[in-house]
């Protein structure tokens, strides 16, 4: 039977360490490709038998998170926002605290403090102490754990001591519930910095939720995105989101495409163009046939791109994965010794040991390990993605880290891939119009760049027409073609006669009919790309399928010196091997040839008017062609990886100062909670800071 793929939403996870307990159980069910992302509440993996699927629901609502249908229609209920747990712990716990301070000596009194502290303990009881109790049962054990032993400690000593009435250095009921309430604050800022973290995510899926107006019989009925289907006809007017993917059919517009591209200049289409869905129409309006629609929409597919990448870990976080699932038995050993050591060995009273014992316990975080990573990467990816640049994992961001070669392809990477036919030679008797005739034909069966462009320009010029039967390309040599009448063609970069600067022929029935000769312009803004990567230490090489000397001309100009010209697709992947060898390497190309070579590179970079092939290839796409985004794309990843160092050391430094110090007894459990609350905060804002730092 074929496996299936199950997505659901969860909701409750509000770390790594909740993550790693849903992966586990679902490693232990057998289940593949698990991908169990905290911060977007969702949860993915593939099974044979999804009878199974209602018992592994209930496996995860037992580990103490809930499985919804729907995110977007799902509203927790009052008593299960996390605000309104700390609201009202806040409302018990504040006057335990001004008892404290204040010469008000009703709440001194034990019982009045039991009253005051209940409220508070059951709640912590009910928030971590199911978590705690389904971690240890899973087999790894989470933070709540040493929240839930830090506070029942606390309180049943209170407890023991408000009954056999042992007097005020037995009341430590206020530690009991500031950590409660402490944490709870943790968990309410860690919340809401996540969600700024997926805000790209979430403000692209805002894209989508648009209505239609779809045209029936003349008539327009407005539905919802989700309900139009390939063939619909439908009418977009000025100020409007164009819903789907499609092709205009009548009218013309001016369309903002800046949300896919970062392109600021709206691009102006007519009849037969293309357009895209979640892109605005400025002015104009358009009746459009709708062809791709839900999950085939580029929008939809770039949704999906960026959920995947923000749950691909980098090798850095499986470090922090490492120590944060050994970390929480480590710290309650560390408690256990610490109690011993200080009431059997250092002679403190019961009191002393057991508060230091708690304060270890309450100030340990492996929550700031387990933040530091994919916040720092959602950050990342969304700038980026607001940049127009597409990374499609946290790893392909450490993979940039130590780049030493950038390879372009030449034709439509570093060249704009427009091009003219600068000279026809045909063979003796061979009319130039027939010529034409027959490459127009032929490249109009193409998607590569060189075939767009040469169409343009052919269909302008007088030409002979050909109706071909068929035509298939040849990964990197070229088109071959039959026509009605049986004849076969093959148009390519067949090498034939010497002159070097025709570099296509064209061949009927195995007879060299003509030679051509085409060119395509340098863009713009290659010389000062290659000017900053050799500024950044980085070496740019040429790679291309092209003739040596037209590689040549073309890195003479832009500054180029390594150059590997004439490569098929095969020889390409040699090339690419070599320099990976050598160190880091970066691939930019477009074509279908490219494809092999882009898989094989550290990190493959796509143009996005590149061939399916070449994007489904790359780890990278390029929404905008300005080859500026390659710079921008390795500024933003250096920035990404520097910025999870920073929150790694935050979260280890944190712990290796911390944890000593409150076994040492210098820290009391009500300051560990807050301290504890505090890097959780630190790690997150570090995160965040990516948003706006100057790159």
């Amino acid at each position: 039977m074929a496996e299936q793929l199950i997505e659901l939403n969860v909701t409750g996870m509000h770390c790594n360490n909740c993550a790693l307990s849903v992966h586990k159980l679902l490693e232990k069910k057998g289940l593949h490709n698990i991908l169990v992302d905290f911060a977007s509440e969702e949860v993915k993996f593939s099974t044979d038998d999804s009878a199974k699927l209602p018992e592994i629901k209930k496996e995860i609502e037992n580990l103490g998170f809930k499985v919804i249908d729907d995110i977007a229609q799902h509203s927790p209920a009052f008593y299960e926002k996390i605000e309104n747990k700390f609201i009202f712990c806040t409302l018990f716990t504040a006057p335990l605290l001004l008892g404290m301070v204040l010469p008000w000596r009703f709440l001194h009194q034990p019982i009045i403090q039991l009253i005051l502290c209940l409220p508070v303990f059951m709640v912590g009881c009910l928030h971590f102490g199911k978590s705690a109790w389904s971690s240890v049962k899973g087999g790894t054990p989470n933070m709540d754990v040493l929240i839930f032993i830090g506070s029942t400690s606390a309180f049943i000593y209170s407890l023991v001591g408000t009954i056999q009435n042992l007097g005020e250095q037995y009341q430590f009921y206020e530690t009991c519930a500031t950590i409660i309430t402490l944490v709870l604050l943790g968990n309410v800022f860690e919340k809401r910095s996540v969600t700024q973290t997926t805000s790209a995510v979430k403000d692209l899926i805002k894209f989508q939720q648009v209505n239609a107006n779809r045209v029936i019989n003349g008539s327009v009925e407005v539905i919802s995105t989700k309900e139009v289907r390939p063939g619909d006809t439908l009418l977009v007017n000025q100020g409007d989101k164009i819903p789907v993917d499609g092709e205009i059919l009548s009218g013309s517009a001016s369309v903002d495409e800046a949300m896919l591209t970062g392109e600021s200049l709206p691009v102006e289409k007519e009849k037969y163009d293309k357009v895209i869905g979640g892109t605005i129409l400025l002015s104009g309006n358009i009746h459009m046939l709708a062809t791709k629609v839900g999950s085939n929409t580029i929008l939809s597919q770039i949704i999906d791109l960026m959920k995947k990448a923000q749950a691909a870990k980098p090798p850095i976080q499986k470090l922090g994965d490492k120590v944060a699932g050994i970390f929480v038995p480590a710290v309650l050993t560390i408690a256990l010794l610490t109690f011993i050591l200080t009431y059997y060995v250092g002679g403190a009273g019961i009191q002393h040991a057991l508060m230091n014992a708690i304060a270890v316990m309450v100030i340990s975080c492996p929550c700031a390990m387990g933040l530091a990573t994919p916040t720092a990467v959602m950050v990342g990816l969304g700038r980026a993605a607001k940049n127009g640049i597409l990374i499609k994992g946290g790893d392909t961001i450490e993979a940039v880290a130590n780049t030493k070669y950038v390879v372009f392809d030449k034709t439509g990477t570093l060249t704009t891939g427009k091009f003219n036919i600068n000279d026809i030679k045909a063979e003796p008797g061979v009319d130039v119009k027939l010529v034409r005739g027959i490459i127009l034909a032929i490249e109009e069966r193409s998607n590569h760049p060189i075939a767009r462009s040469l169409v343009n320009g052919l269909k302008k010029l007088p030409n002979q027409k050909i109706i071909l039967k068929t035509a298939r390309e040849e990964k990197g040599l070229g088109m071959r073609a039959e026509d009605v009448d049986g004849n076969n063609y093959f148009l390519g970069t067949a090498k034939a006669g010497n002159e070097s600067h025709f570099n296509l022929s064209l061949y009927k029935n195995q007879k060299l009919l003509a030679q051509i000769a085409i060119d395509d312009e340098i863009k713009p803004e290659t010389e000062a790309l290659i000017a900053k990567l050799k500024e950044m230490g980085i070496k740019p090489v040429l790679l291309s399928g092209d003739k040596k000397d037209r590689c040549l001309k073309v890195a003479a100009a832009i500054g180029i010196k390594v150059v590997h010209a004439e490569k098929l697709p095969d020889e390409k992947l040699k090339v690419i091997d070599i320099y990976n060898q050598k160190g880091k390497t970066i691939m930019i190309g477009d074509g279908i040839n490219d494809a092999p070579a882009l898989t094989k590179a550290d990190v493959g970079v796509s143009m996005n008017d590149a061939s399916h092939v070449a994007i489904q290839s790359a780890s990278v796409v390029l929404l905008n062609t300005d080859l500026h985004s390659v710079i921008k794309f390795l500024q933003i990843s250096q920035h990404t990886l520097l910025t999870i160092k920073q929150n790694l050391f935050w979260a280890f430094a944190y712990n290796i100062i911390a944890i000593p110090v409150a076994a040492l007894g210098f820290l009391n459990p009500m300051v560990g909670a807050f301290t504890m609350a505090f890097s959780d905060v630190v790690v997150i804002g570090n995160s965040l800071r990516l948003k706006i730092k100057k790159i």
